[in-house]
C-alpha cells in the first residue's frame, strides 16, 4: 500500500471524469501516453497545478503515433492548445476526449469545424476548402479538380448564398454523413 504512486488527486480524477468521456483508468492511461512523449518534462505526480503548468512542444504531440500520419496533425494540436505551440495535460486530455468513440456528434462536429477553419474566421470559405482538399489528397489534385470539388461542396452545404459555410451549415452536412462518427476518432 505504501508503494503506490499518486498521479492525480481524487478531486482531479473526479473533475476529469466529469468533463471528459473517460473513466479514471483511461485518464491514467492518457497520462502515461503524455508522459512518454517527454519523460524528463512530465512528472509522474501531476497533483497541484502540474496538469496546466507542465507544457510540451506541439511538435512532440504532432509526432505521436496517433497523429503523425494525420494530414491535420498541426491544426488538431493548434486547436486543442488554444492556438499556442505548447500543450499541457488538460489540452491533451480534451483532444483525446473529443476524438473518443464516446464523444457525441455535436462535440466532434464543433472540433472538426475548428480544425478545417484554417484562417480561423468562424466560416469555411473557399480558401479553407482548398486548404483542406490539398491536405486530404496530399496535393494530388490539379487546380481544375480542386475548383470542381470546392464548387460542389459549396453547392451542397451552403444554404444562405454567402459563399461560405457557417458552423450550422457544416453541422447539417455532418449529421447526414454516416461515416463521420466512425472516422473522426483516435483510439487510446
Amino acid at each position: 500500500m505504501g508503494n503506490q504512486q499518486t498521479t492525480f488527486s481524487q478531486d482531479q480524477l473526479d473533475r476529469y471524469q466529469d468533463c471528459t468521456y473517460f473513466t479514471a483508468s483511461e485518464i491514467l492511461r492518457l497520462h502515461k501516453k503524455f508522459r512518454q512523449l517527454s519523460p524528463e518534462l512530465v512528472p509522474t505526480d501531476m497533483t497541484g497545478n502540474k496538469c496546466t503548468d507542465v507544457l510540451l512542444p506541439a511538435s512532440l504531440v504532432e509526432g505521436m503515433p496517433e497523429l503523425k500520419d494525420n494530414p491535420f496533425a498541426d491544426r488538431i494540436v493548434r486547436v486543442f492548445s488554444d492556438g499556442t505551440s505548447l500543450v499541457n495535460f488538460e489540452n491533451f486530455l480534451c483532444m483525446f476526449s473529443a476524438f473518443s468513440e464516446q464523444a457525441p456528434c455535436e462535440v466532434k462536429a464543433f472540433y472538426a469545424f475548428r480544425i478545417y477553419d484554417a484562417d480561423e474566421d468562424q466560416f469555411l470559405n473557399e480558401n479553407d476548402l482548398v486548404w483542406t482538399l490539398q491536405r486530404l489528397t496530399g496535393g494530388h489534385l490539379n487546380k481544375e479538380e480542386i475548383d470542381l470539388v470546392v464548387k460542389k461542396v459549396l453547392e451542397e452545404a451552403e444554404m444562405d448564398d454567402d459563399a461560405r459555410i457557417s458552423f450550422m451549415e457544416f453541422e447539417h452536412v455532418i449529421y447526414r454523413s454516416p461515416d463521420f462518427l466512425s472516422t473522426f476518432h483516435i483510439r487510446i
